[in-house]
């Protein structure tokens, strides 16, 4: 898992990116999937303490998307409904909806993306989280992707572009 964070993040630096041309064979694409976190199929994912649900954007899709440079966040007390849309991201390459997991309050945006919004392609899973939600239905992440589900629905998906 070490070896793989450390490629992933040296890929990253270097703007080496698997998109595009099919890679061949003997290379792939170094993507980090967390344990302890949920994972939804449209590649947000979720980290359930307590009371609170903090939401981002997986490796897997900031990777996909290359170079971050804009990141539109609803306000925090807006209600988020899980699969409804409640932001967006901007890279060099495109601009995507990003999808709640869950239902619920948000409670927190991560105002920092407004300044770096680059932090979603440094560090997705820890200062490029984008909103904290008061969960309405926790039940709603048993639906959701654990690291080894994710990791074989996104190898499974890029096998298929």
């Amino acid at each position: 898992m070490a070896l793989k964070l450390w490629a992933s993040s040296a890929a990253n630096v270097l703007k080496i990116s698997c998109n595009g041309a099919r890679a061949p064979t003997f290379f792939r694409c170094f993507s980090s999937v967390l344990d302890g976190l949920k994972y939804s199929p449209s590649h947000e994912w979720v980290k359930h303490d307590g009371s609170v649900a903090t939401v981002g954007i997986t490796d897997h899709a900031q990777g996909h998307l290359g170079d971050v440079v804009f990141v539109d966040l609803p306000e925090s007390g807006s209600k988020v409904t899980k699969g409804s849309s409640f932001g967006a991201v901007e890279s060099v390459k495109a601009t995507s909806d990003v999808n709640s997991p869950i239902s619920g309050e948000i409670i927190e945006v991560n105002t920092k993306l407004s300044e770096a919004p680059i932090l979603l392609n440094s560090s997705p899973y820890e200062e490029g989280w984008m909103i904290k939600v008061r969960p309405s239905n926790a039940s709603e992440l048993d639906s959701l992707m654990g690291s080894k589900e994710y990791t074989k629905f996104c190898e499974e998906e890029d096998a298929h572009h």
